[in-house]
Parts: structure tokens; C-alpha cells; sequence
């Protein structure tokens, strides 16, 4: 049985960790329902990709496993990721899941089903499924572009810092090789 969900929200790409025993595992597990695995049909468009817009994507894992011979470390340290879920929500408002039961095997093995609504209302209340700002159309796309323009300017002014740096440092009269004799070679025998 997984015991840890690594939740990653599709518009901001903002992740979070939840374990189970932590508040919101719980409700998350009861919503996207990690060991079901049968399937229901869907449209031809959804099977074919073309779906609504993922809302989070879960990656459900086991921890304590692994160790040696195959991770060349000590037992208990690893995370097998064992199913891949993504919501969606429908034209009409309805969500669905759907399921990826082995994400690290290349295959067409997906699985869909809906989720209970009230379910779904009640864990989307509490954030988990990613807040308003996380939303489309949610926030200013003007705020959201001048925080990423901040970073550009950050790293751009830290790029133009480090160059001018390492170019004084290359001008120094000590730095580089040493010019006068006596020189060494070094002869391979």
C-alpha cells in the first residue's frame, strides 16, 4: 500500500509531499482511491489525449524499500513509485482520474474513473488540490509575469556580477600560468 503521495499542481508546478498519517493524505487517498483499479469508457477525443486540462498530477509511493544488492545501499532508504493519477475535471464539472498503475513501465495500460463529487468538493475546499491562484484564469497574469521578470533580472544581474568578476581576476598580473624560467616539462617514460 503506498504510504506517500508527491502531489504536483499542473499551473504552477508547485509540488508538495504528504505521508500517510499527515493531515490531507487521508482525504486525498479517499478522493482519487490509489489501489482501484478497474476502468470505465471515455470519449474517443479523452483517449486519444485530447482531455481537459490536468489539474494535479499524484505519484504514489512505497517507502522503506530497496537496498543491497541493487541500490548499492543500506536497506529501507529507497521510494518504489508505484501508480501515477491525474485529475481532471469535465466540461459539466464532473472529475475524473486517470491512472497510470505502473508509471515506470512504457505501456498503454491507463485506466480511468470518476471520482464522488462531494468527495472531491470537500478536499478541493481545503487547497490540497491546488488553490485559487493555481486555478486558470485565477490571479493576475501581470503579477505572475512581473515575478518571473524579478527572477530573469536577479539572474541575469548575477551573470553580469560573475563575469566582470572572473574577467578582473583573470587581469591581475599574478594570475595564469608563471612567466619567467625555470620552466617544467613533464616527460611521460
Amino acid at each position: 500500500m503506498p504510504d506517500l503521495a508527491l502531489i504536483v499542481a499542473s499551473h504552477t508546478g508547485r509540488t508538495q509531499t504528504l505521508r500517510s498519517g499527515q493531515p490531507g493524505f487521508d482525504a486525498l487517498w479517499q478522493l482519487l482511491q490509489p489501489t482501484r483499479t478497474r476502468t470505465e469508457r471515455v470519449s474517443d477525443d479523452w483517449e486519444a489525449g485530447r482531455y481537459p486540462p490536468v489539474r494535479i498530477t499524484v505519484l504514489w509511493g512505497l517507502t522503506g524499500v530497496g537496498g543491497w544488492p541493487q541500490t548499492r545501499r543500506a536497506p529501507g532508504g529507497d521510494v518504489a513509485m508505484e501508480r501515477e493519477d491525474q485529475l481532471f475535471v469535465a466540461a459539466d464539472g464532473t472529475p475524473w482520474v486517470r491512472s497510470d498503475l505502473s508509471p515506470d513501465v512504457q505501456d498503454d495500460d491507463i485506466r480511468w474513473h470518476r471520482l464522488s463529487r462531494p468527495v472531491y468538493e470537500r478536499v478541493d475546499r481545503t487547497g490540497l488540490l491546488g488553490g485559487a491562484e493555481d486555478g486558470p484564469g485565477a490571479g493576475s497574469s501581470s503579477a505572475r509575469w512581473q515575478e518571473r521578470a524579478g527572477w530573469a533580472a536577479a539572474g541575469l544581474a548575477a551573470g553580469v556580477g560573475g563575469t566582470l568578476l572572473a574577467r578582473r581576476a583573470a587581469a591581475r598580473r599574478e594570475a595564469g600560468p608563471p612567466r619567467e624560467e625555470p620552466r617544467q616539462e613533464l616527460i611521460d617514460l
